[in-house]
């Protein structure tokens, strides 16, 4: 055994070699006091997340309360891991129209991979940016229709008008519908 072999056991050379970073932060950070600290104290501050985070999915309504979501099962279909539960409905009197008389999502199982909101044709489904959704019990993360709309209305304040009043031309050859705004001449 050399010499500089027996200096680097007693000396704990592998230690102080790891612990480099370590001692590095600590001396500009406690002594010299020229580094600024990048903890974040978690409850009192949030970082900020990137825009293509992906959190909690919530039902999304339009701006006069109406529901978006039409019971076309497609979000069922394009989840992966099958956490999406519809059971749709016709409108009374209009068998053209459906909705979503039950929806279902047990957010234990999601992947939060965003197919069901691709798959969505009238953007019903949006990805949220909560993250804090740990419970005790994991039955409460099966979510109804009542908490996920409920959740879309917190995080979606701005809502868009519908089809009918965006486009003034979709009024005007809809004439077999009722309560349509009419075509301003």
């Amino acid at each position: 055994m050399s010499v500089a072999d027996l200096v680097k056991t007693f000396t704990f050379y592998e230690i102080l070699v790891g612990m480099k970073a370590t001692i590095t932060v600590f001396i500009q950070r406690i002594i010299l006091r020229n580094r600024k600290a990048i903890t974040l104290q978690y409850p009192h501050e949030k970082r900020d997340l990137p825009g293509s985070y992906r959190g909690m999915i919530a039902l999304l309504k339009y701006d006069d309360g109406v529901e978006k979501c039409v019971g076309c099962d497609l979000c069922e279909a394009a989840c992966p891991s099958r956490v999406i539960t519809v059971i749709s409905a016709e409108v009374e009197g209009e068998p053209a129209k459906r909705y979503a008389k039950e929806y279902y999502m047990d957010m234990t199982r999601c992947l939060f991979c965003g197919l069901c909101v691709d798959a969505c044709p009238v953007d019903a489904l949006a990805m949220t940016k909560e993250y804090e959704w740990a419970r005790y019990n994991k039955r409460d993360l099966r979510l109804d229709k009542p908490q996920l709309l409920a959740l879309g209305d917190r995080n979606f304040p701005v809502r868009e008008k519908k089809l009918e009043f965006q486009h003034p031309n979709v009024a005007y050859f809809n004439i077999g519908h009722k309560n349509l705004p009419h075509k301003a001449s």
